[in-house]
């Protein structure tokens, strides 16, 4: 069973930054596009950025500039650095992989369990 533990996540003031992590528990055959995602109360769940596995990254409008996405291959981590945070930016955060756990078995979608960040005015 594949779980994905994030970390980092907290309270800060707006201009502040925070850096989240998420990491496999378990081994991973390959990992196809590694991503992040975030859910306001009230709100439908946000995609944010995502890294694929050239390494190429896509970011959502609201957040380009001002978040990145970075990973480790060899730990199975993907990072998420949000830096000049917003009040607007509060919400939990939740990381996703789209990947095969061995060769016997299809890509599907993995989630963390999300962590919430609070961004204070």
């Amino acid at each position: 069973q594949v779980q994905l533990v994030e970390s980092g996540g907290g309270l800060v003031r707006a201009g502040e930054s925070l850096r989240l992590s998420c990491a496999a528990s378990v081994s991973i055959f390959s990992i196809n596009a590694m991503r992040w995602y975030r859910q306001a109360p009230g709100k439908q769940r946000e995609f944010l950025a995502a890294i694929i596995n050239s390494g190429s990254t896509i970011y959502a409008d609201s957040v380009k500039g001002r978040f990145t996405i970075s990973r480790d291959n060899a730990k199975k981590t993907v990072y998420l650095q949000m830096d000049s945070l917003k009040p607007e930016d509060t919400a939990v955060y939740y990381c996703n992989f789209w990947a095969r756990v061995d060769v016997t078995t299809a890509l599907r979608d993995y989630w963390g369990q999300g962590t919430q960040v609070t961004v204070s005015s």
